[in-house]
């Protein structure tokens, strides 16, 4: 099963997609994938049901969070109303360690995104703050990386030992499914996709779009 594990609609502030209009372009450009998390900056979009939508064009809509701390950027899964409480999502000065140790109580996980990203990525932060404790996973292709930062991702995974992810980072229709990630085990679910990033059976992959 193939997911993107990184995507932005309308309900992020710099998002430009709908989620209807995510589905169509997967849809109508045969795009690879099985679905898609909505990981919008600085919340949790508790309110929006997309379940008629993933039934309609056969696709799983799960949805997470991006978040911001000390080392950059990081995506949450598995986000619950007791989460929610823990910290504050629209917070731009988090610290990592206490999105992690929230993550860790509440079943969720949290999964710095590109890390080979200037400023916003964890690789830039290495050298003041060191290497964080609790890091498992993180995303080793985005679709929105230029140059060689998705290089710089991998490095670091593979130096720290860290398992990767693949997302999209779409922010506009046409991005979608740029990158995924690749899993094993059948995912419905926020649960089972927490479940599922737990057993570390994944890879992140580039979608081959050349066929659409």
């Amino acid at each position: 099963m193939q997911l993107d594990l990184h995507a932005h609609s309308i309900k992020s502030d710099d998002g430009r997609a709908k989620v209807q209009n995510y589905c169509q372009w997967i849809a109508a450009k045969n795009i690879p994938i099985d679905g898609f998390v909505l990981t919008e900056h600085r919340q949790f979009d508790h309110e929006s049901d997309y379940s008629p939508l993933a039934k309609q064009y056969g696709l799983t809509i799960l949805k997470g969070a991006e978040v911001e701390t000390e080392y950059g950027h990081v995506l949450v899964f598995g986000v619950t109303p007791a989460l929610q409480e823990a910290f504050d999502f629209s917070n731009i000065h988090l610290h990592l360690a206490d999105v992690l140790a929230a993550c860790d109580a509440h079943g969720a996980i949290a999964a710095p995104c590109h890390p080979g990203r200037k400023r916003v990525g964890m690789a830039a932060h290495l050298e003041e703050f060191g290497v964080p404790d609790g890091v498992r996973i993180v995303e080793v292709l985005n679709g929105g990386s230029r140059e060689n930062e998705d290089a710089i991702a991998q490095s670091m995974a593979d130096d720290l030992n860290y398992l990767g992810i693949g997302g999209s980072d779409a922010h506009i229709v046409s991005q979608i499914g740029r990158c995924a990630t690749e899993f094993n085990a059948q995912i419905d679910n926020e649960a089972m996709l927490v479940e599922a990033l737990r057993g570390g059976d994944f890879k992140a992959i580039k979608v081959d779009l050349t066929a659409t």
